[in-house]
């Protein structure tokens, strides 16, 4: 029997977007750029640690962007890149999926 292996690509988007809540934070930040507090609001069951992780993760991956406006106070909002934009589709394709069948 021929062994297959899977593609590396492929194998680190699953692995990206089957981490738990990294998926439902991508779907929030669709909304466009959030502060902290207002992903917080959109996903309450997600404790302030994992939320810092899994954003540091994304923005580590170039998916997740990182603004610091320099106000009193000090103003900080994430924003999707356009490689994390372009995970609409897939993100949108799950949800059908969970409509359909969950």
């Amino acid at each position: 029997m021929q062994k297959t292996s899977i593609c590396p690509k492929y194998e680190f988007a699953a692995e990206l977007l089957g981490k738990k809540w990294t998926g439902l934070l991508i779907l929030v930040l669709l909304q466009g750029p959030l502060r902290f507090k207002d992903i917080k609001n959109e996903i309450p069951d997600m404790s302030d640690r994992l939320i810092t992780e899994r954003l540091k993760e994304l923005e580590e991956k170039g998916i997740v962007e990182r603004s610091v406006f320099p106000e009193k106070p000090v103003r900080v909002q994430y924003q999707l890149t356009s490689k994390g934009k372009d995970l609409e589709p897939v993100i949108n394709a799950i949800q059908d999926w969970a409509e359909a069948w969950v």
